[in-house]
């Protein structure tokens, strides 16, 4: 009883505040649960707690019965500089008048007979927050504040299967719910197919379905493989903001996938490493660029403009350390392509996914036989995207003065977590 009425506080708080959560690899999460943060996001071939299902739902077969309850406080640094620019935009922009965030998650696997385990996770998959207090386009005409805050929290239930001791198949239906705002971005509307809907709307959410699969298996005693695809989760359209995204409102969530490596190197180091590919610039919302306006396709059209964004690779690697049977320490490094080309920054003030490399540390303490008491912590480097061609020329209401929109972005992030082995 003392269990199912924590899972469903657990279940409560997630789905009560998907508006304060972010995320690090373009928008995308860098890792699932507090246990992966600590090593750099790694989960495909290392599952390690109740959220293992989020990365690989194979993996949820090897981690036994559990719950897992963690809540991260995510710290951005982000802004915008524009240069050169003869229309009034120059200046220095801080898009952190909202400093922090907080990033719940939530797990539990039940495993049903030796072979067939299930359960569920729940957790941001991933976001992205600007707040400028100064409007970067208030000499445009410009009011209030500027920004947007998307949101997305994943409610996946999952099923793995035990081929044998060695191998298991996995997975897991996604249910995203997603939230958006914009403000304060009104000059754009004279280039929008629905002005009325681009900025100022308030909140709209949308819901959308998708799957992830997943293979885990020991090619030998000490080597793990793990394999995982998550299709395209199709969702409902943004219709406050059908003047903003292509495709009148259109904000689907890529697809991923990615391959995963855990080598016991002694009965105390485990070393690990993911390898995992983000499809961003296969929706047209994120991935179109701003050049589709000048061609005929305004803001909200079929092939409207977007942020740009290129599909990205993501290399992590860390390691896991056992020192006592109480206490297991955790470290790792990341590195992510750049989704943003320098030619795409002037939308990008808004979204300025740009960090590239994340340096984690974390550590798992026993609590009697059955409790585990995690943190992580980690650090994205600041990265700045110098603009390149990025404002186009000319002046309002058929240009935007030229110069360079730079933009960037630094985080920390602090996860703190509790398990139970039931």
């Amino acid at each position: 009883m003392k269990h199912r009425n924590l899972i469903r506080a657990s279940l409560l708080l997630a789905l009560f505040a998907p508006g304060l959560a972010l995320a690090t690899n373009g928008y995308f999460s860098h890792g699932y649960g507090v246990k992966s943060d600590g090593i750099a996001g790694i989960g495909i071939a290392l599952p390690q707690d109740g959220l293992a299902a989020a990365t690989n739902p194979a993996g949820t077969a090897f981690v036994g019965d559990r719950v897992d309850v963690g809540l991260s406080l995510f710290r951005p640094d982000r802004g915008a500089e524009i240069v050169g620019n003869k229309a009034g935009l120059n200046g220095s922009y801080d898009g952190s008048d909202t400093k922090n965030f907080l990033i719940p998650e939530f797990g539990y696997v039940r495993q049903y007979s030796p072979v067939l385990a299930g359960g569920v996770a729940v957790y941001g998959n991933g976001g992205m927050n600007t707040s400028y207090a100064s409007n970067p386009f208030k000499a445009f005409g410009a009011s209030g504040k500027a920004g947007i805050n998307l949101t997305q929290l994943f409610i996946s239930p999952s099923v793995a299967y035990k081929l044998n001791e060695q191998n298991s198949l996995g997975i897991a239906l996604n249910f995203a719910y997603q939230q958006f705002k914009a403000e304060g971005i009104q000059p754009f509307a004279g280039f929008s197919a629905a002005g009325a809907n681009l900025t100022n709307q308030g909140n709209d959410s949308s819901t959308g379905w998708g799957v992830r699969l997943g293979y885990t298996g020991k090619l030998t005693p000490d080597l793990t493989l793990g394999l995982t695809w998550a299709s395209k989760t199709k969702t409902g359209k943004f219709d406050k903001y059908k003047g903003l995204f292509a495709g009148s409102g259109n904000f689907d969530i890529p697809a991923n996938y990615g391959i995963g490596l855990a080598y016991k190197a002694s009965r105390a180091l485990t070393l690990a490493s993911d390898v995992q590919r983000i499809e961003f610039g296969s929706i047209n919302s994120v991935g179109n660029p701003l050049a589709n306006l000048f061609v005929g396709n305004p803001l909200g059209s079929a092939n409207g403009p977007g942020f740009g964004w290129q599909n990205v690779t993501v290399v992590k690697f860390g390691a896991s350390y056992e020192l006592s049977p109480d206490l297991t320490l955790r470290g790792g490094y990341s590195h992510v392509g750049q989704p943003v080309p320098a030619s795409q920054t002037l939308l990008n003030i808004l979204a300025p996914g740009v960090v590239r490399d994340h340096l984690t540390f974390g550590a798992t303490w026993a609590q009697g036989k059955t409790g585990e008491l995690s943190v992580a912590y980690t650090h994205g480097f600041k990265t700045t995207v110098n603009g390149s061609g990025s404002i186009p020329p000319g002046n309002p209401p058929g240009g935007f003065g030229g110069g360079e929109a730079n933009i960037h972005l630094g985080e920390d992030i602090f996860g703190i977590a509790y398990g139970w082995k039931l």
